[in-house]
């Protein structure tokens, strides 16, 4: 069984007692819920019954009792292990996810009987601990509640399961029989799924049936398993007040429909429609020349001017980064529009991204844990053609009264002699091996190794097969690296500053 598949998008009609006892009823709810589902194909559908063990989970000396009103409740609507069967049956032969609420154990032993797909815990059993351990036994999915539960508890639940490698989703739930819309508290989807990142979250509602808005809230926030009370009314049978008909089902389907497509993707960016891109690009100030530009003339700044409208083919003011260059491969007449069919361009920052892409197998190597959000900065002292040769990567950690930051090199890539006059500096190599050279003495480190350099001691440092090490220091002033090669000095464009998200590691730099 592959678990995840319910998990997504999932629509579970909870008919609790409101076959009322009558199979036939029972029957035609799930039979006529099924025809409401026919027209939304996108979306997993399951129905979820209860079970209780009455002659065990009512006291003996309670059992004939009407002034309890679950007693009550439950024996009237009491039906056989036969009759139960017959509605898990119809919901396995419709196709919907079979889901049923165990209330004690001796109800699981009759779930794994009957072959339910998932299990459900009520909010009332969520820290029922006798009866989660029998449905860790269970090799079932688990779907959990958490009416009424204290943050400490959903902890303790999560921590119950993971342990035991239960695949289990949560959910967002409010018992209140219906849920006003003021106690609805929408917002804890948002904070389960941030204290829950690896778990699927969804919601199970009790508002007034006719309240379409709080699935579309839910949605939005990220929940993908969403519950809610169904029923018929006959002339025979009433429903509740928080139980929706086929008419309030349909609306809710339709209003979830209408929020996946309003929310669209998540996870990753939204790549636009080709109108968006051409409505946008409408907006954008095209280049122009301000003057006669030469055949083999840089195009920059000083010869251009920005203006609307553009033309199709025309360079637009979006494209004049610092890492883009364009030249003239014609004579261009002042005020004209500079055409890519007239330019010869080349976009300096694919040597950006060849060097992120070369750091990040050395990364993923070491197995060093960096911070969620990097700032990384890039030293090319010959220019960032030379990177390969000349140069390092450093991640700045921290830079106080003391200063911590993160060098990577290259295999064979060096980083030209200098010193400090204010900052003195302790090497830590975490990976790969690193020769340093002091005062004109090298020295191979391996991983493990430390390395003083003193204030004004010359110095530098390189690696045969790539390296990782921790530079921890006093405070890190700007100006305060003073190199013996004065191209270095006079190169002013020597840094390239960026900043780099959690995921980075995992997706393809672009």
């Amino acid at each position: 069984m592959n678990n995840n598949k319910y998990f997504d998008n999932l629509f579970i009609f909870e008919m609790a007692n409101n076959h009322m006892g009558d199979v036939e009823h029972g029957l035609r709810i799930i039979n006529e819920f099924y025809n409401t589902c026919k027209g939304f194909g996108d979306f997993n559908f399951a129905f979820k019954l209860q079970y209780r063990d009455l002659d065990t989970f009512i006291h003996p000396d309670y059992k004939n009792r009407t002034d309890f009103k679950y007693v009550k409740r439950f024996q009237e609507t009491r039906l056989s292990k036969e009759q139960l069967k017959a509605l898990k049956d119809e919901i396995k032969r419709l196709g919907f996810v079979s889901i049923c609420t165990p209330f004690d154990e001796n109800s699981i032993d009759l779930i794994e009987e009957h072959d339910f797909d998932i299990i459900k815990i009520a909010s009332c059993s969520f820290t029922d601990w006798p009866l989660l351990e029998r449905i860790a036994k269970t090799d079932k999915p688990i779907i959990a509640s958490t009416a009424g539960a204290l943050l400490e508890d959903i902890d303790k639940v999560v921590s119950f399961f993971e342990h035991r490698d239960k695949h289990f989703c949560i959910m967002h739930c409010v018992g209140e029989y219906p849920t006003n819309k003021k106690n609805l508290q929408l917002n804890q989807i948002d904070l389960l799924k941030k204290r829950y990142p690896n778990i699927p979250i969804g919601y199970s509602t009790h508002e007034t049936p006719d309240n379409t808005d709080a699935i579309k809230i839910a949605i939005a926030k990220g929940a993908n398993v969403f519950e809610r009370h169904i029923g018929i009314k006959t002339e025979k049978y009433d429903i509740n007040a928080y139980s929706s008909t086929i008419d309030h089902i349909s609306a809710w389907l339709n209003a979830a429909r209408e929020t996946f497509d309003m929310s669209g993707i998540s996870e990753k960016r939204f790549d636009g429609t080709e109108k968006e891109r051409a409505d946008l690009r409408g907006l954008q100030r095209g280049v122009f020349a301000n003057r006669d530009i030469k055949k083999n003339e840089r195009i920059d700044l000083s010869n251009t001017f920005f203006a609307i409208p553009n033309f199709e083919g025309q360079v637009v003011v979006n494209e004049m980064s610092k890492y883009t260059e364009f030249i003239a491969t014609r004579d261009i007449i002042a005020n004209e529009p500079i055409m890519f069919k007239d330019v010869s361009s080349k976009n300096l920052r694919s040597n950006v991204l060849e060097i992120i892409n070369q750091l990040k197998p050395i990364l993923i190597e070491s197995k060093i844990i960096l911070p969620d959000k990097l700032e990384m900065e890039l030293s090319h002292h010959y220019g960032i053609e030379r990177f390969k040769d000349w140069g390092a990567a450093i991640i700045n950690c921290i830079n106080r009264e003391y200063c911590k930051k993160l060098i990577i090199l290259l295999p064979g890539q060096k980083h030209p002699i200098h010193y400090h006059k204010t900052k003195e500096e302790t090497f830590h190599v975490l990976y790969g091996d690193v020769t340093v050279n002091l005062n004109g003495k090298e020295k191979e480190h391996k991983a493990g190794d430390m390395v003083i350099v003193e204030r004004g001691v010359k110095h530098n440092f390189s690696s045969g097969k790539g390296a990782i090490f921790e530079e921890i220091s006093t405070t890190h002033y700007k100006d305060d690296s003073f190199y013996d090669d004065v191209t270095v000095i006079n190169n002013k464009n020597r840094k390239t500053a960026l900043t780099f998200w959690s995921d980075w590691l995992l997706k393809p730099i672009v």
